[in-house]
C-alpha cells in the first residue's frame, strides 16, 4: 500500500516536516503546520488510512471517478467505502458541524439501501452521500483539518457513576474533561459505551443528539471494536458543542432537566422492570392521539404513566411513533413543504432512534428515553389539517390497479403533488398489495434527490416502523413515506426547484446506468 500522508507524519517528525519543508510547501501538499505543535497525535485508521486521506483530500467532484474505478476493479466495495467516509467525517467534523453530522447520519441507511437495487446501481446512494461527505469536507478545510485527535483517560476517569459526571461535563460544555471522561471506553465493548453515553443523550430535546447517537451507534457496529470508540466519541463532543451554543446565546436550559427526575419520582419509574402489556390496538391509539396533541408535559407524563402501567415499551415506543406519524399525515396543505427539517420528518427520525436505543440499552435507559421521545414529540405544536389523505385527495385518483395506482403516486411525486401521491399509496395499502413495490418506487427518488440531507434517514425510519408498528397502523408510515417524497422532488437544500442531489447525476454517467 502506497505510504499515505498519514503514515508519513507517523514516521516523521511533524515539527521537522513542517521545518524542511517549509509552511508554504507544506500547505501546497496538503500538510498543515497544526501538525508542527506539541498537541495530541493524529489519529491513525490501520486498514482505512489510504482511503480516509484520499476522502479527505480529494475534491468531491474528482473523487467520484476514482472510487468507481476502484469498485470495478475489485479493489474495495460498498461497506469499506461507508466505513472509511464515517472515520473521515469523523476525523474532520467531530460531530460539531451541522452538514458534517448529517452526511454521518445519512452514511448506514445509504449504505443498507444498496440491498433494495440491482446489482449495478448499487454503488449510487452510496456515492451520494460519499459525494456530500467530500463536499462539505473541503468547505471544512480539507486535509488539514483534523478536528479529532488521539486521546487518553484521566485519572478522574474512574469515578462512581462515570454517566453523570460525563452528562455534567456536557452541561459545562468541558469538552477536553467530557472526553477524558469517555476515554476508557476504548477498553470497554461498545454496549458500555453506548449506555455510558445515554444520561447525556436524554438531557436535552435536540434531534439531532438523539438521531446522531443511534446511527453513529449503527456505523460503530459497521466499524467494529477498533474504531468504535472515535465513532461515538463524537456524541460526546456534540453535546458540549450544543451547550456551548446555548450559553453563547444565553439560552435557557432544557425543561427536561427539571422534569424528567420528577417523574422518575412520581411514577417509581427508577429501576423499574419493563412490563410487556399490550393494550390493544384502540388503547394504542388514544395513547398517540394524546401524545400528538401535548403539552409536552402532558405528553411525558403519558409515556411514563403508560410505562408505570406494565405496558410494554415496544407498544409504548409503537404509540410515539404513531405520534410522530401525524406530524407528517396532519401538516397543512401543498405546497408547504413536508421534507427536510419538517417537524414530521425530524419527530419521527427522533422517535425511531429512540425507539432503537431502547432495544439496545439498559431497562432504565430505555425507560427514561421513550419518556424524552414523547416529550419531543410535543415540543412541535400539533396541526389542525386534516389528516392526509383527504377525501378530496382520494376522489382524484381513477386507477384501481396495482400498476396503475403505483404509476400514479410516481406521476404525483415528480409534480409535487403531495396529496395525490398520499392517496394513491393509502388506496393501494388498502387493496392488500405488497409493501415491497412502494419501497422499490420510493427508494430511486430518495436516492436521486436531495431531500434536505434527511432523505436517507427518514426513509429508513419508515422502513424500520413499518415492520414494527402493528398491522392496523402500519400502511400510514407508507403514506407519510409517499407525501415526503413528493414534497422533496426536485428541490434542493435552499429550496430552489430543478435539480437532482449533487454528484447523483455524474455517478450515474460513470456506473452506465439511466439517471
Amino acid at each position: 500500500m502506497p505510504t499515505t500522508r498519514r503514515n508519513f507524519l507517523e514516521n516523521v517528525g511533524s515539527g521537522m516536516l513542517i521545518a524542511g519543508l517549509g509552511s508554504t510547501l507544506a500547505q501546497d501538499l496538503g500538510f498543515s503546520t497544526a501538525f508542527a505543535d506539541d498537541g495530541p497525535e493524529a489519529l491513525t485508521f490501520g486498514q482505512y488510512d489510504a482511503l480516509v486521506d484520499l476522502m479527505q483530500g480529494t475534491p468531491a467532484d474528482k473523487l467520484q471517478p476514482i472510487l468507481v474505478e476502484k469498485l470495478s476493479r475489485g479493489e474495495t466495495d460498498l461497506k469499506t467505502l461507508i466505513a472509511a467516509a464515517a472515520l473521515a467525517n469523523a476525523e474532520t467534523f467531530g460531530g460539531e458541524d451541522y452538514v458534517g453530522f448529517h452526511t454521518a447520519m445519512a452514511m448506514l441507511p445509504a449504505w443498507q439501501m444498496t440491498e433494495s437495487l440491482p446489482s449495478e446501481r448499487r454503488p449510487l446512494p452510496v456515492l451520494k452521500v460519499l459525494y456530500r461527505n467530500a463536499q462539505q469536507i473541503q468547505v471544512f478545510g480539507g486535509a488539514s483539518k483534523k478536528t479529532l485527535r488521539e486521546m487518553r483517560a484521566a485519572e478522574e476517569a474512574t469515578v462512581e457513576n462515570a454517566g453523570i459526571a460525563l452528562r455534567d461535563a456536557c452541561r459545562r460544555a468541558d469538552v477536553e474533561q467530557a472526553q477524558k471522561l469517555f476515554a476508557p471506553m476504548a477498553q470497554a465493548s461498545l454496549l458500555d459505551a453506548f449506555n455510558l453515553l445515554q444520561p447525556a443523550m436524554q438531557d436535552d430535546i435536540n434531534v439531532h443528539r438523539f438521531v446522531f447517537a443511534y446511527r453513529t451507534k449503527g456505523l460503530a457496529d459497521l466499524l467494529g471494536k477498533e474504531h468504535a470508540y472515535t465513532i461515538l466519541r463524537q456524541c460526546v463532543r456534540f453535546c458540549c458543542h450544543n451547550e456551548q451554543e446555548r450559553i453563547n446565546h444565553k439560552q435557557a436550559e432544557s425543561p427536561i432537566r427539571a422534569l424528567m427526575p420528577k417523574l422518575l419520582d412520581q411514577y417509581k419509574l427508577d429501576g423499574l422492570q419493563p412490563g410487556t402489556r399490550d393494550p390493544g390496538d384502540a388503547a394504542v391509539e388514544d395513547l398517540a392521539r394524546t401524545i400528538y396533541q401535548g403539552p409536552a408535559v402532558q405528553s411525558a407524563e403519558a409515556a411514563a404513566a403508560a410505562l408505570a402501567d406494565g405496558i410494554s415499551p415496544e407498544v409504548v415506543g409503537e404509540a410515539i411513533s404513531l405520534a410522530s406519524n401525524l406530524m407528517v399525515l396532519r401538516q397543512g396543505p401543498d405546497p408547504w413543504r413536508s421534507h427536510g427539517d419538517s417537524a414530521g420528518v425530524h419527530t419521527s427520525d427522533a422517535t425511531n432512534a429512540w425507539r432503537n436505543m431502547a432495544r439496545l440499552s439498559e431497562p432504565r435507559y430505555a425507560i427514561s428515553g421513550l419518556v424524552v421521545a414523547a416529550y419531543h414529540v410535543a415540543v412541535h405544536t400539533p396541526f389542525k389539517s386534516d389528516l392526509y389523505p383527504t377525501s378530496e385527495h382520494r376522489a382524484a385518483i381513477e386507477a384501481t390497479d396495482r400498476e396503475g395506482l403505483l404509476a400514479v403516486a410516481e406521476d404525483a411525486v415528480r409534480h409535487n403533488d403531495q396529496g395525490r401521491a398520499a392517496a394513491a399509496i393509502a388506496i393501494y395499502g388498502e387493496r392488500g398489495h405488497s409493501p415491497d413495490a412502494v419501497f422499490d418506487r420510493l427508494l430511486k427518488y430518495t436516492i436521486s434527490e436531495d431531500g434536505r440531507l434527511h432523505g436517507e434517514k427518514y426513509f429508513q425510519t419508515v422502513s424500520e416502523e413499518f415492520r414494527t408498528t402493528r398491522p392496523a397502523f402500519r400502511w400510514r408510515q407508507l403514506i407519510g413515506l409517499a407525501r415526503v417524497t413528493a414534497s422533496a422532488y426536485g428541490y434542493d437544500r435552499k429550496d430552489q426547484h430543478g435539480s437532482r442531489a449533487p454528484g447523483y447525476e455524474d455517478a450515474c454517467r460513470l456506473l452506465k446506468v439511466t439517471a
